[in-house]
């Protein structure tokens, strides 16, 4: 081989590279969260595991991605270590599919119908195709399908590449020799983990190797214990994604290795030890893809089938090897650490996979509303009775919320940086736009019941008409949370619209109960101090309220693709009929008597 097919080799290992990296994120992009939320809650039983590893690494094509999204749902506390023994041997098999797909390159035969199963045949045709949906369609998921049949096509003419450029080495003696040492079933481990650990995708050294079969230089003697090392090999991703994560994700990620080595362990001692009675002819015929994709299959399903009864041996293995100390378990730890933190759902291993870190960052900020609803119900039943433990768990809350505030913000802003659908966009973009409003409302929370200790530190008390009317503003501050938190966590729009009316009442209140307030101090009817104690409760009342037409506006805005916030109320005040027959029916309901 010259300089010149050397050159045309690397071009095509970087278009296969290249290929099967885009073919995987235009998969996982479309798969969205869907696929990925099955993984944490269809878990119940061994098989039912493996069965769901395997599909969902079938479909993102990647046994490591797989392993390594395993790996932070053990870390963040959504799934056991059980529980993630099954589908980290069912990505395993999950990922042999690609190998058939690769294998298709070796099709040979005149007939139309196998010429046109050959990939230089029809991946011209799919490229054509993800070329005219990436250029001229809009759609989000007709877009990412043109990724993937692209990134097929790239993969395909990136295999055809490799194996027309190494052809000519099957006329090189050192090149063929080479592939004799292979033979040596402890180097050809080596070789195989090395390779697969360096570019850590089984799947592409699998596909490299079946490239180098169309020199003819090699056996299945020097392939098989190639195949067994790329196993082990792509266990290096999970092992790096572990690295300072919580004892139980690293654990996870040594069930994986442990899974690899014990089954390759086994495979080797059984298959050369039948080989020393039976010489298997087999050893010396010359490799083909299809030939590499069965042995592949063949070997993780078999070490599956062996294995997956002995999948608690396993998990006992791995906690011995990472030992619980000091008298504390891994589930008290892990329950420390999350809540020092502040978030259980997010872990940046889950960026990798778009969709499914958004669909994450949304339950986040769900339960992050939560917390603000608990909040607030909490400060405003201190003006029916003061309660001190009340206080504290209020202050409590808000700190819970600002550790939310702080990790989403984070989260969000690395997100912002990747591919994402239109609507995981939107989903984006409505929680950039809401978590600082969900913030400062717990912040009132604290105010209001930092009123409630001044008032009764002093022993002060609203009358009997101001209780009355406060009751009536609390009740509208109740339903507005309500409605408001409602809309958020389900993105409705039509719920969201009621926000904005009833803020409008919310704001009439405060200005009514003030001018009501000063009318009974100019009586003599209440005190100054009682008078600044009102003023300051009503205020914050409205100030959550307007937080409240934020997040409900934010809803809207990004539904409606509208940005101006000014614009967009001053429209809907002037010009809605809707908004006037909402702000009525509200007026009318929370009248001050």
């Amino acid at each position: 081989m010259d300089i010149f097919g050397l050159l045309t080799m690397l071009g095509g290992l970087a278009l296969f590279l290249y290929g099967m990296n885009t073919m995987g994120d235009g998969l996982a992009k479309m798969a969205g969260s869907r696929l990925e939320q099955i993984l944490e809650k269809l878990t119940s039983t061994p098989i039912r595991a493996v069965l769901l590893g395997a599909g969902v690494t079938a479909v993102i094509q990647s046994s490591s991605a797989t392993t390594v999204m395993v790996v932070g749902f053990v870390n963040s506390g959504i799934m056991k270590l059980s529980q993630a023994v099954g589908i980290i041997m069912g990505a395993n098999v999950g990922t042999t599919i690609t190998s058939w797909i690769l294998s298709l390159s070796g099709v040979q035969g005149d007939s139309f119908f196998i010429r046109l199963l050959k990939p230089s045949s029809f991946s011209p045709v799919l490229a054509l195709i993800g070329v005219i949906f990436l250029l001229f369609l809009k759609d989000e998921k007709k877009k990412d399908i043109g990724t993937i049949l692209l990134g097929f096509a790239v993969l395909m003419f990136g295999m055809e590449t490799m194996s027309g450029a190494v052809e000519p080495l099957a006329d090189v003696p050192e090149f063929t020799n080479l592939f004799v040492a292979f033979k040596n079933p402890f180097l050809g481990m080596l070789v195989g983990a090395l390779l697969t650990a360096v570019i850590q995708s089984s799947s592409a050294s699998v596909g490299i190797l079946q490239a180098m079969c169309a020199t003819g230089a090699v056996s299945f003697g020097a392939a098989i214990p190639i195949i067994m090392g790329q196993n082990i090999g792509t266990c290096v991703t999970a092992m790096i994604s572990s690295i300072g994560a919580s004892k139980n994700a690293k654990r996870t990620a040594l069930v994986h290795l442990y899974f690899n080595v014990i089954g390759t362990a086994i495979f080797m001692v059984v298959f050369y030890t039948l080989n020393a009675f039976l010489h298997f002819s087999f050893l010396n015929q010359a490799a083909n893809g299809a030939g590499i994709a069965l042995v592949h299959s063949a070997f993780n399903i078999a070490a599956t089938l062996i294995l997956l009864p002995f999948s608690k041996v396993l998990e006992r293995l791995a906690v011995l090897t990472i030992p619980d100390h000091g008298g504390e378990t891994e589930e008290a730890e892990q329950k420390k650490r999350l809540a020092d933190a502040g978030m259980k759902l997010l872990d940046e291993r889950f960026l990798e996979h778009p969709s499914f870190a958004v669909a994450q960052a949304k339950a986040a900020a769900n339960e992050m509303a939560k917390l603000v609803n608990e909040a607030l119900t909490l400060a405003m039943e201190l003006n029916e009775g003061y309660d001190k433990k009340k206080i504290k768990q209020i202050c409590d809350l808000e700190e819970r919320v600002d550790a939310y505030e702080d990790g989403l913000g984070t989260y969000l802003v690395q997100l912002c940086a990747k591919p994402l659908t239109e609507h995981d966009n939107h989903v984006l973009t409505t929680l950039l736009k809401s978590i600082s409003d969900l913030e400062r409302m717990a912040d009132h929370a604290v105010n209001l019941a930092e009123n409630a200790q001044r008032r009764h530190r002093e022993d002060a008390r609203f009358s009997k008409k101001a209780t009355a009317e406060l009751a009536v503003f609390t009740q509208a501050l109740r339903d507005i949370i309500q409605v408001t938190f409602h809309a958020f966590e389900n993105a409705d729009v039509e719920e969201a619209s009621h926000v904005e009316p009833l803020e409008e009442v919310i704001d009439d209140l405060k200005e009514e109960i003030r001018s009501r307030h000063i009318k009974r101090l100019a009586k003599g009817k209440c005190t100054i101090e009682l008078g600044f104690a009102l003023t300051d409760l009503v205020t914050n009342y409205e100030r959550i309220a307007d937080h409240c037409s934020n997040i409900a506006v934010a809803v809207i805005q990004v539904d409606e693709k509208e940005h101006d916030v000014h614009k967009y109320l001053g429209q809907i005040k002037t010009e809605d009929p809707k908004f006037a027959q909402l702000y009525h029916s509200y007026k009318e309901r929370y009248a001050l008597e």
